[in-house]
């Protein structure tokens, strides 16, 4: 490494430890980068996506908003738009006009925040002897010695940076999400349970009515995914409970009712897209059941689990082709019984109504349709309507059109 003096701090500012540190770090990480043992990594970057990076990131490195002024201030005194840290980037603005270009910021925040770049190690101070921040420059008018602000360490740091960022931005998106599943889980029960209660039900609702209660507090803006999520899952096993035991309230002349309702919707409205698996179509025959196994003219097509040996599904293939299901498990899935409490769970979340999983149960049999359930969680993101897919593969299963084992053949493949 090539030898270095320390830059020590102008007057009454003292030496530290972490001041050293970076000092000697951005040393070593320039020269490695002459000597092209940098890697990917020049030392270069867009001075402009880098503060709106750290932006986003400022809380990682304990910068506030008016630090960032500061920054964005000294940025602008480097005239080129590529920052390149493979050597010093020096900075020399007089107090008064960064204390202009800082929206008119007084001398004494000014330094508290210059003092708050150079804690984060973003930024390095190069005082001259007098103090003063200035250029020294050759016959030629080229720049021979600089004192002032370096910026290099700002430039090196910007693959930690942008790293740093976009896991903010993540976080934010999956607070977002989960925020907006917690609202419509709220509304769904609430409206249920008051349903239950205005047509006299029975039920325990006035218990299910205090837990939401209980569930229903406020959301605080600095709520972190962790909360939000044992907030959802516990919403998730109200709504479920809430859905079955409105579902048992309800008559057979009812039940019969709502579902003549639902088969006329969608046998007149089909616009759910298929299943986006490679590999996997149901309407080809690699998702058809085999012709031996059609139903004949004269049955009703209500195709029993018993009556389809070939739609034998083991645990261990289900987890093994959707292992998303797993992670809405209360402890885990051991057997099949925990495999469809889950699929209870997760089909609550999805939106798929219960008459829609009680058919899919009948026609398809408890394992095919608990597998159903878990192939549609692990593309969640291709499917419109989980409801009106699930649906509509009951149909097909019912027509003899459908068979579960492509479908697991397929996730399979995707998987791998």
């Amino acid at each position: 490494m090539t030898e270095r003096l320390a830059t020590t701090p102008f007057g009454g500012g003292r030496m530290r430890a972490d001041i050293f540190a970076l000092q000697q770090r951005t040393a070593r990480r320039q020269d490695e980068i002459a000597a092209g043992r940098g890697g990917n990594d020049t030392g270069q970057a867009d001075k402009w996506e880098l503060l709106r990076a750290l932006i986003d990131a400022r809380a990682h490195y304990g910068l506030s908003d008016r630090a960032l002024t500061v920054l964005d201030a000294l940025l602008t005194f480097h005239p080129e738009r590529i920052l390149d840290g493979s050597q010093p980037i020096v900075v020399f603005p007089s107090n008064r006009e960064l204390s202009l270009r800082s929206r008119g910021m007084s001398d004494a925040t000014l330094r508290r925040h210059l003092a708050a770049l150079v804690g984060a190690g973003l930024l390095l101070r190069r005082d001259s002897p007098n103090g003063k921040r200035y250029c020294r420059r050759d016959e030629d008018g080229l720049r021979e010695e600089a004192f002032g602000f370096d910026l290099a360490p700002l430039a090196l740091a910007a693959a930690e940076i942008h790293a740093k960022a976009e896991a903010v931005r993540a976080e934010a998106r999956d607070v977002r999400i989960l925020r907006g599943e917690i609202t419509l889980h709220l509304r769904d029960i609430a409206k249920t349970v008051e349903a239950a209660l205005d047509e006299r039900r029975a039920g325990d609702w006035a218990d299910y009515a205090l837990r939401l209660q209980g569930l229903s507090g406020r959301l605080s803006r600095a709520a972190d995914s962790t909360g939000l999520v044992e907030r959802r899952d516990a919403l998730v096993r109200l709504r479920a409970e809430v859905e079955n035991a409105y579902l048992d309230s309800l008559s057979e002349q009812e039940m019969s009712g709502y579902d003549d309702e639902n088969e006329r919707h969608i046998h007149t409205s089909n616009t759910e897209p298929p299943l986006e698996i490679k590999g996997y179509d149901p309407n080809t025959a690699a998702g058809a059941i085999p012709t031996a196994e059609k139903p004949e003219s004269g049955s009703s097509g209500k195709r029993r689990h018993s009556d389809r040996k070939a739609e034998k599904i083991t645990l261990t293939s289900l987890l093994r082709a959707c292992p998303t299901i797993r992670d809405y498990s209360r402890d885990g899935i051991a057997t099949w019984k925990d495999a469809r409490a889950t699929a209870d769970l997760v089909r609550s979340m999805l939106g798929i109504s219960p008459s829609a999983w009680r058919e899919a149960i009948e026609i398809l049999g408890e394992p095919a349709a608990i597998t159903v359930i878990a192939a549609i969680l692990e593309r969640a993101g291709d499917i419109h309507s989980p409801g009106g897919y699930l649906r509509d593969l009951t149909r097909k299963a019912q027509q003899g059109k459908f068979s579960i084992h492509p479908m697991l053949k397929a996730l399979r493949s995707a998987e791998d």
